[in-house]
């Protein structure tokens, strides 16, 4: 009795050692880059999340580049620029590299394809636009710059500017604003309104309450129990998608005589005969767009009024630049026309300088299609690979005291587009297609702000990435009109 099970034991152990050493070695037909795969299943991936409350590069990606320990001044690389890992039970190739990165991007459909784990894949559905290749992603791509396109822009001027005005005034009348929650709230509801004639006054289902509910769990750990911010993520998306199905259905039911807005658009793609659309996809796309059009671009202007709070010059440089196009006005009170909106040259310096350190967007995920041989290094087919903005963003030997917030650092710089040294919103054939959507709504915004109102920092401000940017304790303000009567 006793030998035989020496012998399972024995087995066992030997069959865990052999899993552990897969584990920690993986097979590669190469050399793979250095780093650490981490505890069985569960990687690195605790250490990914740990909250940090650094604007330097993430703590995670940091220490795995480069070893803490000084020596006549040298620093001395650890894994050096690309590592290799284990997220959520997957292998990772991380890349802080800028060739790399640019490499990836330019190899989009080639050697590799738009890839997120499972549990992003999860929360925002599996049909979303980030999860779909070729033909049906350039289809997606065209029918949301079909809405986000200039021409289409232009016509929302107005439209962006009134909103502005309307929750500058609103915030002005109360004692303290916090920034976080009211610019969220100002730019899903226009953002709502034009993608789903949606209007938060006169409907009795509040749709961005469940945004919310599923914004607080987005990156968190992702543990599906009862409880945890992962749970209520999904909860929060499940609720979103009944009610978009429901508004779906009603304007089915009672269709429209022109295209007022992008859910009729969806709805004559989807009727077409030969459309490759399905109901699905196009509820996929909305709760996208609806989610990336006004998380994001609150968190920038948040971060944005912070960064006017903390550097008078640079306000005062921004006041001077809006307050000019104002003088230039036959009519002072006229709306700010496209014309005036190309010309606002500091403004998308400025605008460039907080989304860079801002790093609202801590990876951008690919997946190798094939072998790939890079420095030395091969990234095995099959793998995900983790393109790093911030490393990439706060590189020493790309912006000069990288930390600083410093728009002049822009100044002669294209603002537009991405490149090897700046991907704030994406790059490649998937460069982000509401880029210039989120341009247009900071810089009105910025311009109803400087232009007709003071105000002071009263508490919070502090950021927390968990590795996403967050306000815990929001930041809150007191605003009012500067032509205010005392």
């Amino acid at each position: 009795m006793f030998p035989a099970i020496f012998c399972i034991a024995a087995i066992l152990v030997i069959n865990i050692t052999h899993w552990l050493y897969k584990w920690w070695n993986p097979d590669c037909n190469g050399v793979l880059p250095p780093g650490s795969m981490g505890w069985p299943l569960l990687g690195e991936t605790l250490h990914f999340f740990a909250p940090n409350t650094s604007s330097d590069i993430p703590p995670f990606v940091k220490e795995r580049i480069h070893s803490n320990h000084m020596m006549s001044l040298v620093l001395f690389f650890r894994y050096g620029p690309i590592f290799k890992t284990s997220l959520v039970g997957r292998p990772v190739i991380v890349s802080t590299d800028a060739d790399l990165n640019y490499f990836i991007f330019q190899q989009e459909g080639q050697l590799f394809e738009s890839w997120y784990p499972s549990t992003f894949v999860e929360i925002f559905g599996r049909q979303n636009v980030g999860s779909l290749h070729g033909f049906m992603y350039k289809y997606l791509k065209n029918m949301v710059l079909n809405l986000f396109g200039p021409e289409s822009l232009k016509k929302m001027l107005p439209d962006v500017e009134q909103a502005s005005n309307i929750y500058l005034k609103r915030w002005s009348s109360q004692t303290m604003t916090e920034m976080k929650e009211s610019t969220s709230k100002m730019i899903f509801d226009l953002t709502a309104k034009k993608l789903i004639s949606y209007d938060v006054e006169k409907s009795s289902d509040n749709l961005r309450k469940n945004f919310k509910a599923f914004i607080k769990g987005l990156i968190s750990f992702p543990l599906n129990i009862p409880g945890t911010a992962y749970h209520k993520c999904l909860q929060g998306r499940k609720k979103a998608m009944k009610m978009l199905k429901s508004m779906l259905q009603e304007r089915r039911e009672r269709p429209r005589k022109f295209q007022s807005d992008f859910f009729d658009y969806v709805l004559e793609e989807l009727q077409r005969q030969d459309t490759i659309l399905t109901e699905s996809i196009g509820l996929d796309l909305m709760f996208v767009l609806l989610f990336a059009s006004h998380e994001t671009t609150s968190l920038a202007l948040t971060l944005a009024m912070k960064f006017l709070s903390d550097h008078p010059l640079v306000l005062k440089e921004l006041t001077e630049e809006h307050e000019a196009i104002i003088k230039k006005r036959e009519i002072p009170d006229s709306g700010l026309t496209w014309n005036e909106y190309k010309s606002m040259k500091f403004t998308f310096q400025f605008i460039n300088e907080t989304v860079r350190l801002a790093n609202i967007v801590p990876g951008i995920f690919r997946k190798a299609l094939k072998d790939i041989k890079f420095k030395g290094h091969t990234i095995p087919a099959g793998w995900a690979v983790m393109v790093c903005p911030p490393a990439v963003h706060l590189n020493p030997a790309k912006y000069s005291n990288p930390l600083d917030f410093n728009p002049w650092r822009w100044e002669g710089v294209d603002t537009n587009g991405a490149s090897r040294n700046f991907m704030a919103f994406g790059g490649g054939m998937r460069f982000c297609v509401g880029t210039d959507f989120t341009k247009v709504q900071m810089a009105i915004f910025l311009h109803c702000l400087v232009t007709k109102y003071k105000w002071q920092a009263i508490k919070g401000g502090d950021i927390v990435r968990t590795p996403g940017l967050q306000f815990p304790n929001g930041f809150h303000i007191s605003l009012s009109e500067k032509n205010a009567q005392k």
